[in-house]
């Protein structure tokens, strides 16, 4: 049995999309059931843009592309990074699973300093309002500058025309060059993005149970429940990266624990907010918390009052 998985073209996308087929491989070799899984690269309108991608994750700038191959017939499952993903899950499609997670927390990349120890006035690269706002909110003194691009053209200016960029650990972690971030910035300091971690596996409600329970299988009950909660904030709060919104879920003995940080763009004001309970509530855990931050005056820092 042959599968097609539809994935972005970038080198990182490539690499993780590979881990999952190597996952689901595997998985099929333990049940007895032979499986080859291939890769079919999908062009996004995310890949081939070279203006800002602020604003565009909620229409899913990375991922209706790949949904649209699986709409078609071009691939069979496509794999996503969950944040990049629309909070609104797609009508047509299944959201089959959401594998263990790697490293929720966000890189910084110098040519030595840690975040406090960077010179006065030092120049960081982020795409990210999310990752811009919580650098000021640590370091008013720094110049938070765009990026864009892959990981090698974000870490190559390094040292050029930029002391340091932020990037996502767990991409440097897949990629097999965590061994370049100067520091990893605990979440007390910088929250990262819901989702920020996870990978999501999509396919045809109506697929083959012969490889669609396998792929079901891959799924991470705690890694689900952390990310549910956590998008389920963002879907309250109705924003996507075009907004400083950090959340972070953990599970542990069936209970869930969710942080969330809503940050003005300059970094001078925040709202934290935090909610526990049983992992199985793990949506309605944060809906409430996304309505007590819109309570407490969230729209406002989001800019929209």
């Amino acid at each position: 049995m042959k599968l097609r998985l539809g994935t972005r073209a970038s080198l990182l996308a490539r690499t993780q999309s590979g881990m999952v087929a190597d996952a689901l491989m595997e998985r099929a070799r333990e049940t007895g059931v032979d499986l080859e899984v291939e890769l079919v690269e999908i062009t996004t309108h995310g890949d081939i843009s070279r203006g800002s991608l602020v604003g565009l994750s909620e229409v899913g700038v990375f991922v209706a592309a790949l949904r649209e191959g699986l709409l078609d017939g071009t691939c069979d499952l496509a794999v996503h990074s969950l944040k990049d993903m629309p909070t609104q899950l797609h009508p047509e499609l299944e959201l089959a699973a959401v594998s263990a997670r790697e490293d929720v927390r966000d890189a910084l990349c110098t040519t030595g300093p840690g975040l406090r120890d960077l010179p006065e006035g030092a120049a960081i690269g982020t795409g990210s309002p999310r990752r811009g706002a919580q650098l000021l909110a640590v370091r008013p003194d720094l110049r938070v500058e765009p990026l864009r691009g892959n990981v090698d053209t974000r870490l190559g200016r390094v040292g050029d025309d930029l002391d340091g960029v932020v990037l996502a650990a767990a991409g440097l972690a897949r990629l097999g060059r965590l061994d370049e971030a100067t520091e990893l910035i605990d979440p007390e300091d910088m929250m990262p993005a819901p989702g920020q971690g996870a990978l999501a596996i999509e396919i045809l409600p109506g697929a083959d149970a012969a490889w669609a329970d396998i792929v079901r299988s891959l799924d991470d009950a705690a890694t689900r429940a952390a990310v549910t909660a956590e998008r389920s904030l963002l879907g309250v709060l109705d924003a996507g990266c075009s907004a400083p919104i950090g959340a972070y879920a953990t599970v542990e003995n069936g209970q869930l624990s969710l942080r969330a940080r809503v940050v003005d763009v300059a970094g001078t004001l925040a709202l934290n907010e935090s909610a526990r309970g049983p992992a199985s509530e793990a949506a309605s855990l944060g809906r409430s918390t996304g309505w007590t931050l819109l309570g407490r005056g969230a729209a406002r820092l989001m800019g929209r009052n």
